[in-house]
């Protein structure tokens, strides 16, 4: 049996989930790449299946931002409804570090390999599960080009929103915007996952696909498995 603190193993799956509240609002299986018990480097790439809200899956498929924004109020609410997506044309390495407000990943073109974009994702340190990680996403985000020659931000105006909803109170505000600094130390410095040139990567075609356990939606098992 595995332990919540157990590292994985290369090759082994590891779920990453958004939890609110207690309850499971995203839930995404990757590969492990590496674990060294303080930062997980995690691979993903098209056709695997995840869960998501589907007030956020029909918005992606649509481009309805309307419905992207009535999600946030489904979160204030407690009321949404998992469905099941299936990621799409690009892979994705992605790092976690622990106790840090925010893991950064690289995007490639997964039919040419073509480097896209590092993503800043800003969300809540990581706790670790039997399953992977659980964390929350904090709705900003940054954007650097493959050659870190410029960066922008994305989706400020969610933040805002998730602000005025009471998402994002104002302690929690102050940790994001210290991050954010601290993002933007590294890149500029290029240090931490900065320092090295692009990760290029792609998925061995004999790997078997990382697949969600049934109860992954389940807050309560994914922590005491």
């Amino acid at each position: 049996m595995t332990t919540a603190t157990a590292r994985f193993t290369p090759g082994s799956t590891a779920v990453r989930r958004d939890v609110h509240h207690g309850r499971v609002w995203s839930a995404q299986p990757y590969r492990t790449l590496t674990d060294d018990g303080d930062v997980l480097e995690l691979l993903y790439w098209p056709g695997l299946t995840s869960l998501g809200p589907t007030t956020w899956s029909d918005a992606m498929r649509t481009g309805d931002h309307a419905l992207r924004q009535s999600g946030l109020e489904d979160l204030v609410a407690g009321d949404w409804q998992l469905g099941p997506w299936k990621w799409e044309k690009t892979t994705l390495r992605s790092r976690f570090e622990a106790g840090a407000y925010f893991s950064v990943h690289t995007f490639q073109d997964a039919a040419t390999g073509e480097p896209l974009r590092w993503y800043v994702n800003f969300e809540l340190p990581y706790t670790r599960t039997p399953i992977g990680l659980d964390t929350f996403d904090l709705f900003v985000d940054l954007v650097v080009d493959p050659d870190l020659s410029a960066h922008h931000w994305k989706d400020v105006d969610e933040y805002e929103q998730a602000r005025r909803l009471g998402l994002i109170d104002d302690d929690l505000h102050i940790r994001v915007e210290a991050a954010r600094e601290q993002a933007l130390g590294l890149l500029q410095d290029r240090r931490g996952p900065f320092a090295e040139a692009w990760p290029a990567w792609a998925p061995d075609p004999g790997w078997p696909r990382p697949q969600l356990p049934r109860d992954a939606a389940d807050y309560e098992a994914g922590r005491t498995r």
